[in-house]
């Protein structure tokens, strides 16, 4: 495992070194946070020690700088003080502190609490690995419809633009990001002749593509880290009036990630060429989610964002 201790002390990496020796981990020193983040830009560390005082940027900034990015924000941060005050603690818990060590460190302690978070850090690792490939089902069961290739990705681009205009916040735009590859996860349940049939279908074929939401449910349930995602898979066929599925939500009962979700699906699938006919522009897609809002189907908030993002849209293609 990779450890990137953060010390402009060299005497006090050369301790580290020696407690951490025999464990066999890779162990990087970086004598302040720019050089830290240097190091992490040649790759990500599974592990950080971070001392309290740094030339330049403080060990508390950089801290709230690596919890702040994707890419190092689930990597374990021990803040390596000899503070003991109360009030620096709280606001390293604050910034996303994982753990502390006093000054001067204990050897077994270091070694023990190095340990434990990296097997904290295995486990996030493999739980990533798992949402990875949970992702990649959910691109392979869209490949199976050449009409909509490259639908996940566009819906990805398009909720986080509508849910930062709306003012989400960050849990509730993962879960979005997370829902438009997941959303559609169900249809591998739908038979090959219903979901590439190239006409409309009857109602009995209808009523074997209705399922989809609640099947995509159950496939993700046993996820604990995608608890967020269900209520998104299970309702983004509902509408406002209560006419959608599977459970004809009305109104409030339908929460705005679920109808972020809706507009934003059949926004897409009004875009794009289908067996049955040919994709309507953008500037016509709007205008039928609006025909669709003035029945009652969507929220007007959620249309008047993607109103904006297709009239932004429309200036960069004309630029």
């Amino acid at each position: 495992m990779r450890i990137l201790v953060v010390d402009d002390e060299v005497a006090n990496f050369e301790v580290v070194e020696g407690v951490l020796r025999n464990d066999h981990h890779d162990l990087v020193h970086a004598v302040s946070a720019e050089k830290a983040l240097e190091q992490v830009a040649k790759g990500v560390p599974d592990l950080f020690l971070l001392d309290l005082q740094l030339p330049g940027i403080s060990g508390l900034k950089l801290l709230k700088e690596l919890k702040s990015r994707p890419d190092t924000r689930l990597v374990p941060a021990v803040m390596v003080t000899a503070h003991t005050d109360r009030a620096f603690r709280l606001q390293a818990l604050e910034a996303g502190a994982d753990d502390f060590l006093t000054k001067p460190v204990d050897a077994i302690e270091l070694r023990a609490r190095v340990r434990a978070l990296l097997r904290l850090k295995a486990h996030i690792d493999q739980l990533e690995e798992a949402e990875n490939v949970l992702l990649a089902f959910g691109r392979g069961v869209e490949a199976r419809d050449p009409g909509t290739r490259e639908h996940c990705d566009r819906m990805v681009l398009l909720v986080d633009t509508l849910s930062t205009a709306l003012g989400l916040d960050d849990g509730q735009r993962l879960a979005l990001r997370r829902s438009a590859y997941l959303h559609d996860v169900g249809k591998i349940a739908v038979s090959d002749t219903v979901l590439l049939k190239p006409s409309r279908l009857n109602s009995a074929e209808w009523a074997m593509m209705r399922v989809h939401p609640t099947v995509g449910e159950d496939i993700l349930r046993p996820l604990s880290t995608f608890r967020d995602v269900l209520p998104l898979v299970r309702s983004h066929h509902e509408r406002l009036d209560g006419t959608g599925y599977p459970d004809g939500l009305k109104g409030d009962q339908i929460p705005l990630p679920v109808r972020i979700l809706s507009v934003a699906d059949v926004y897409d699938a009004l875009t794009v060429d289908r067996p049955y006919r040919s994709a309507l522009s953008p500037v016509e897609a709007l205008s039928v989610i609006r025909e669709e809002a003035a029945k009652g189907w969507w929220d007007p908030l959620v249309v008047d964002a993607l109103a904006k993002h297709v009239v932004r849209d429309g200036n960069r293609k004309a630029l």
